[in-house]
This record gives structure tokens, C-alpha cells and sequence, in this order.
């Protein structure tokens, strides 16, 4: 076993792993800097202190394994893409003795399988994009009896016994309404746009959002409807809306990557373009070089690097040692309007450009945010965000 229940020191406090109550996870929240506290407010993710307790890294090299559960976008295969691109890099210094990986193509039970058969490889650690929510936990719970921490990103599990890198998706909700708001002046029409019906991240984003506009009597919700994240579907969906709504439409909230069909849905309509809402991306800074003057957005960066990213610096801190003081990382969403679109713009960024996706110019994830949530200054190994690539390289 790598695990102990040893106290460990979280955000100023001694707690006993495994010991906690709702108070203690409350007072280590209350420890952390003021702008990662909001990060939990209103979120439903389950959150507990770091199961980990006094974890006592392995003898290097690490063996390094990663279970998937969906390459059939380009999303997904360019943050396995980065994930594998950094784990690279301490497998060139040594520190990591190989990356193995597995893809359940959506099949829970396969994907039980994969984490089962990663134990009994005994890998050092697994991380993962898991494809349920709660049908791994048997699974993750093993892994940790077996003392190999269980690392997620981009979706959650619920047994206490796994590490989550998470959002919070009712804030990212939240924040693009009531800036969408802001930017009608208070007053107008909106569409929203919603991903796959029945997912609890979209559950979150809407009530985020519903939230906000509820302080903004005169900005009317005339629509909503889901677009699953999906660019011909949420194109379709704008057209048969705009073509059953003949008044004005000032604003679109959609929380996904598919701003640029939106503007086109809105031209190819005859209509004007509204302020658009969602997730930055190479086709829509692409169609904004392109339209300078018509293009109006205001969101946030849920790009695959970033994700990568915040998954290997979680991961790679554990297997160095480190315990965060919370079972569930939340990662701030980077805010993106249009003033910073210089910034994200490449070259290679073309209308077209669906599969290029943009590069924050500088770390989107600081230094001091990890600290925060490992309790030491002590940096990720293999970590280096100017060695990160560029959106063209």
C-alpha cells in the first residue's frame, strides 16, 4: 500500500485522512485564496478531503497508464494528445518508464475492464477521461486498494477515493449569461443553446445561466434548445429557430464550441448577428479575421490542452509525492472577450478551421492555483508552459 492514514496538512489545517466531516471540507475550502473558494460555490460535483492521506511516492521510473473512454472527436484526441506530449517529456528524462493507453469507445463495461487490467499491470497511476459518472467507482475503489490513485479530467466519478480535475460548469453557466446580459445593456431577446440532453454538466450550465438572467427581468429567454455540442445539429437548430422567430434575436448562450456556426446560421438566415456566447476556438478567431466588424462574442477557453494540461500537473504532483487538500480540483475556466482575441489568433486560424484549436498565450492555469490546492510551492515535474506548443506548430 502507498496510501497511510497519516495526517496530512491542508490549507493551514491537520486532518486525518478519511476522517473528515462536511465542516473539516468546509474549513479547508475557507483556507484556500477567495477566488478558488467561488470555484465550489453552487457546483454539485462531490467534494471531500484528498483521499490520498501521507502518499508515498513510488521508485522511479513510473509507470504511466491512461484509460479513455472516446477518441471519436477531435476534442478528445488533442487532449490525449497533450497528455501524452507532456508525459513524453518525463519519459525522455526518465522519470517515466512508458505511457500506456486504452479507449473504451463509450462501452462502461469495457472501460472496467481496461482500469481492472491497468491494476493488475500495477501501474503507478491511472489517470482518466472516465465515460460515467458512477459506473467505474467499483473500479476506481480498486485502484486504490491496490495504492494506485485514480486521476480525472474532463468528467468526474463519484467515489471519494479518486482525484477529480474538474470546472465549475454552474459558474462557466452563470458568468456567460450575466455577461451576455451586460453586454445587451440588460434589454433583448436570447436563444439558448444547450449540449446533450441529459448530461449533468448541462443541467449545471443551465441552472448557472438561468440564474444570472433571473437578474435581468428584461432579457427574455425566448428559446432554448440543445445543439449537443455538434455543429451541424446546432446549426440546424439555430435556422428552425430563426425561421419560427420572426422578432429580433440579440443573443445566443451556448456553452459550446460552435460560436462560428452560430454567426453563419444567423447570416445564412438574412439576420443580424447577436452576441454569441461559448468556448473559443481556431474556426471562430478564423471567422472573426474574416468578419472584424460583425463577429460579437463573449466566453471562456474549455480548450482539450487545458484539460491535458491541468491533468498531467495534478497527476504528475501525486506520483512526485504531493497530495492535493481536496479530492476535487477545480480549475477556473479562463474568461476570453474579444479585446484578448489577438492574443489567441494564429495564422493557420481559418473560418474552416474546426480542428485547430487556440493556445492560451500565457499559462491559463497559474503557478499559485496548483500551490493552492497541492500546499507547496513545489512545481509539477516535466512542467514548462513556455514548452507548450502553439496552435500551428
Amino acid at each position: 500500500m502507498r496510501f497511510s492514514s497519516v495526517a496530512i496538512p491542508a490549507a493551514g489545517l491537520i486532518l486525518a485522512a478519511g476522517a473528515a466531516s462536511a465542516s473539516d471540507v468546509d474549513s479547508v475550502k475557507m483556507g484556500l485564496p477567495e477566488g478558488l473558494q467561488a470555484e465550489y460555490e453552487n457546483s454539485t460535483t462531490t467534494v471531500a478531503l484528498s483521499p490520498l492521506g501521507a502518499y508515498q511516492a513510488p521508485d522511479r521510473p513510473w509507470k504511466w497508464c491512461h484509460s479513455e473512454s472516446y477518441q471519436g472527436n477531435p476534442w478528445r484526441v488533442a487532449l490525449t494528445n497533450e497528455l501524452r506530449r507532456l508525459v513524453d517529456v518525463l519519459i525522455a528524462e526518465g522519470t517515466v518508464s512508458s505511457f500506456e493507453m486504452s479507449d473504451s469507445n463509450g462501452d462502461v463495461s469495457i472501460e472496467i475492464s481496461n482500469i481492472r487490467s491497468f491494476i493488475e499491470k500495477d501501474c503507478d497511476i491511472i489517470t482518466s477521461v472516465p465515460g460515467s459518472t458512477t459506473g467505474l467507482d467499483s473500479a476506481v475503489d480498486a485502484a486504490f486498494e491496490a495504492g494506485i490513485p485514480f486521476v480525472t479530467g474532463a468528467a468526474t466519478v463519484t467515489t471519494e477515493k479518486a482525484i477529480n480535475v474538474d470546472s465549475n460548469y454552474w459558474k462557466w453557466g452563470y458568468d456567460m449569461a450575466k455577461n451576455l446580459s451586460e453586454r445587451l445593456g440588460g434589454k433583448g431577446n436570447v436563444v439558448m443553446v444547450e449540449g446533450i440532453a441529459g448530461v449533468s454538466i448541462v443541467d449545471q450550465q443551465r441552472a448557472g445561466a438561468q440564474a444570472a438572467f433571473a437578474d435581468y427581468p428584461d432579457v427574455k429567454v425566448v428559446r432554448m434548445v440543445n445543439g449537443d455540442w455538434t455543429p451541424s445539429v446546432t446549426k440546424n437548430v439555430i435556422l428552425q429557430t430563426l425561421a419560427t422567430n420572426p422578432s429580433p434575436i440579440d443573443g445566443v448562450w451556448t456553452t459550446g464550441s460552435e460560436t462560428r456556426v452560430v454567426a453563419e446560421a444567423f447570416t445564412q438566415a438574412g439576420r443580424p448577428l447577436p452576441v454569441v456566447t461559448g468556448s473559443i476556438t481556431g474556426d471562430a478567431l478564423g471567422y472573426w479575421q474574416a468578419n472584424p466588424d460583425e463577429f460579437v462574442f463573449t466566453g471562456g477557453a474549455v480548450l482539450p490542452s487545458i484539460i491535458g494540461q491541468s491533468l498531467f500537473r495534478a497527476a504528475s504532483r501525486i506520483l512526485d509525492g504531493q497530495s492535493p487538500v481536496l479530492n476535487t480540483v477545480m480549475i477556473p475556466i479562463p474568461s476570453v472577450e474579444m479585446a484578448d482575441f489577438p492574443g489567441w489568433y494564429a495564422d493557420c486560424m481559418k473560418p474552416d478551421s474546426a480542428e485547430i484549436f487556440p493556445v492560451s498565450p500565457t499559462d491559463p492555469v497559474p503557478p499559485a492555483v496548483m500551490a493552492a490546492y497541492f500546499g507547496s510551492d513545489k512545481p509539477a515535474p516535466g512542467w514548462d508552459y513556455a514548452q507548450a506548443p502553439r496552435a500551428c506548430d
